[in-house]
């Protein structure tokens, strides 16, 4: 995954794209030992932020240009332990409407080929927040 912004955590991050099209985001999150929890799984908040970060990704592609699009609303069912990686996140677009747009996520540890977790997030369309020009007169 490419970072934009200098020094940001997701640079620090082992992400790594694997499709990223109008219909579906995939995204790897890489094992490692500083990644896990002190069962050797990989830690829950860093699987929910690989969903957030696929989603969002997709969600942002079904805005107009100007608009952005924040997580509303995030339900995550953790179904199995990420032991040997990498989580594999495979966002879906369920729906985009003007306000609401709606993604199912699907993370598999790959190395296993198990479903650990299944997710649906809710993202709400934003406006710009380009400045507003002052009126001129005479």
């Amino acid at each position: 995954m490419q970072v934009t912004i200098p020094g940001h955590l997701f640079g620090r991050l082992p992400f790594y794209d694997v499709v990223d099209s109008d219909e579906a985001v995939v995204m790897d999150l890489h094992n490692r030992e500083d990644l896990v929890n002190i069962r050797g799984a990989m830690q829950g908040g860093l699987v929910a932020t690989l969903i957030d970060v696929a989603a969002g990704r997709l969600a942002i592609k079904h805005t107009n240009a100007e608009a952005g699009a924040g997580t509303a609303d995030m339900s995550i069912h953790y179904l199995a332990p990420i032991v040997e990686g990498p989580a594999r996140a495979t966002a879906s677009l369920v729906r985009a409407g003007k306000r609401l747009i709606v993604v199912a996520v699907d993370v598999v540890d790959v190395a296993r080929d198990r479903l650990a977790a299944r997710a649906t997030l809710s993202f709400a369309v934003m406006e710009s927040r380009r400045p507003v020009q002052p009126a001129t007169g005479p």
